[in-house]
């Protein structure tokens, strides 16, 4: 797969996203709503960079089992229950994005929810990628 990520200059300076990303392949791989769920389906972790961190982790395993890597995402949204708790983490969440999946951002979104499937959980991220 081929990615070129787009952030024209008229636009704000993209921050831990892209604006755009071009992909060119021959694979789609959807990605379910991953939450912080153990492999006994129990939420783990009480804060929300705890989360985001198991969430993140859940993706990328669900990515790599179906051939794919964190560069091949395209498109990550991300659902949160508390965006205020979200922006005050950021650079935190930031951080482990890049430890888990490196400083190719796909584009990327971040939605307030009013709460998700699993009442304990904080934040949920789904997405898409496109592979070779």
């Amino acid at each position: 797969m081929t990615t070129e990520r787009v952030n024209p200059p008229e636009l704000s300076p993209p921050t831990g996203f892209s604006h755009a990303v071009v992909a060119t392949g021959t694979r789609l791989v959807f990605l379910a709503g991953q939450t912080a769920l153990d492999t006994d389906g129990k939420v783990v972790g009480d804060t929300l960079p705890e989360q985001f961190e198991r969430a993140l982790t859940n993706l990328l395993t669900a990515l790599h089992a179906a051939g794919g890597t964190p560069a091949d995402l395209a498109r990550v949204t991300v659902y949160a229950a508390d965006v205020a708790d979200y922006r005050a983490h950021a650079a935190e969440l930031g951080r482990i994005w890049r430890d888990s999946a490196g400083r190719d951002y796909p584009a990327m979104a971040v939605v307030g929810a009013v709460r998700l499937w699993d009442e304990e959980a904080l934040v949920e991220l789904d997405g898409f990628a496109v592979l070779p």
